[in-house]
């Protein structure tokens, strides 16, 4: 009878929450308040609960699509990824602002306006980085806030490091291009030798960041053009600022958390996880499964870095907590190359990072996990294309994990051309202490406030 009544008040209550949460209008960014109707996340989170760490996982371009591909080709249509059996789930709307005119929306987002949104609360345009749109303000960081309370900090990825995604959090630009000291020509005002506060690349280290891994090794070593480390590359200016630099991956598990970290394990993006034939124009390619284990075996995998990156954070926060990113980055640029065993390998390699966290949850309970995506992609699963009936597009069948053929489509762009985002709403799901409040729709910036309460920032 007591199991009962508990039964019933945590069904009450859950439901009085959400009624009273989606009452309320959202004045999330007053900048632009005619576009954000969506309902507000509430004054007090549905369930509470302390949150000690909070890792983040990002797959980029991500979409509902992308993760019912790799269930189906990997585990079968009946079988669940890892990052399906988070309890909480929810989606957001991804949508970004015209740079001419910022109170009109941009329905189809980039991954730097997309990360704009979560990393700090506001909307912006494609392509900026943590900055306005129009006016090119800086707009301050989850993770700035982060380390504000004393919290430690990491950043992960399987891109450059200097890429949108992880850029977002630890930078401010007015283009994503703006990656090294040689890469600022459409952001002239940011470059250190204008007063400004550098490229991506230096900003990451300036930001003291305490374990910073992926790829972007060239960006690294270009030279600096004005300030306190001018005509030093940006490797030279982390270390004499306390970091360790570590290239492979045995260097990374020997790493001991006695200074900051940066990781650059590729001069570019890291390796690709799967390997196979590329969609092409009708009949398409295939049937085929999977090429798997084509990492180098110098390159440490998503998980690995997670691993390593939680075992460190934990040691130096001691009895203070972190804030973690992961992003598993190239779903979405082998979405735009369609190629679907790399897509799936990559989503695959995001699933197996997240298992790692949620093995740590279970010894760390007051740890917030949250999955997302920052964009919807191209691929689609469609009917077996015949020769009266088929789209323009390209197409690779795979054989899935049922021993059934499954048809991917990818068609948001020429055959030839760079596949699209598309502009549709997203999962977002959650594990932990107030993971409950990214039940519903949602939009992107509100995953800014979830975080921000659940480390105390409001």
């Amino acid at each position: 009878m007591f199991l009962l009544k508990q039964r019933k008040f945590f069904f009450t209550t859950t439901v009085a929450a959400i009624i009273l949460a989606l009452g309320t209008t959202s004045t999330g960014n007053a900048d632009y308040p005619k576009f954000l109707k969506f309902p507000k996340f509430h004054n007090q989170p549905l369930f509470g609960g302390r949150v000690k760490n909070v890792i983040l996982f990002i797959g980029d371009g991500m979409g509902d699509s992308e993760i019912t591909i790799a269930r189906n080709y990997s585990v079968g249509a009946a079988g669940r990824l890892t990052i399906d059996t988070l309890p909480f789930t929810g989606e957001y709307t991804t949508y970004s602002l015209q740079e001419k005119n910022p109170k009109l929306p941009d329905y189809v987002t980039d991954s730097a306006a997309s990360g704009t949104g979560w990393a700090t609360g506001n909307k912006t345009s494609n392509g900026r980085i943590s900055t306005t749109a129009g006016t090119d303000k800086d707009l301050k960081t989850i993770l700035e806030l982060a380390k504000e309370r004393g919290y430690k900090t990491g950043d992960v990825t399987t891109a450059e490091l200097t890429d949108a995604t992880p850029a977002v959090l630890l930078s401010h630009v007015s283009d994503r291009s703006c990656q090294g000291p040689q890469d600022t020509a459409n952001c002239p005002q940011d470059k250190k030798s204008a007063g400004g506060p550098g490229s991506i690349a230096e900003q990451s280290i300036d930001h003291n960041v305490d374990v910073l891994l992926g790829g972007g090794k060239q960006r690294y070593s270009q030279t600096i053009d004005g300030g306190q480390f001018a005509g030093k590359s940006v490797i030279d200016a982390a270390k004499a600022q306390g970091y360790q630099i570590v290239t492979n991956a045995a260097q990374l598990q020997a790493v001991q958390p006695a200074s900051r970290l940066l990781g650059l394990f590729s001069p570019g993006n890291m390796s690709l996880e799967w390997g196979g034939q590329p969609a092409i124009p009708y009949p398409g390619s295939g049937p085929q499964r999977c090429l798997e284990n084509q990492r180098p075996a110098d390159e440490p995998s998503l998980a690995e870095m997670t691993s390593k990156a939680i075992s460190l954070l934990e040691q130096k926060a001691d009895r203070g907590g972190f804030f973690l990113q992961v992003e598993g980055a190239s779903i979405d640029k082998r979405d735009h190359a369609g190629n679907p065993c790399e897509q799936i390998g990559e989503t695959v390699a995001l699933d197996r990072a997240v298992k790692v966290a949620l093995e740590y949850a279970k010894q760390h309970p007051d740890t917030l996990i949250i999955v997302t995506a920052d964009h919807a992609h191209t691929s689609q699963i469609i009917p077996p294309p015949t020769a009266t009936d088929h789209s323009p597009g390209k197409y690779s069948t795979l054989i899935t994990a049922d021993q059934a053929e499954m048809t991917v489509n990818y068609a948001t762009n020429l055959p030839d051309n760079s596949q699209e985002h598309t502009g549709t709403q997203v999962r977002i799901a959650a594990h932990g202490p107030q993971g409950a409040n990214v039940v519903g729709v949602l939009d992107q910036t509100d995953l800014f406030h979830i975080i921000a309460r659940a480390i105390g920032a409001e």
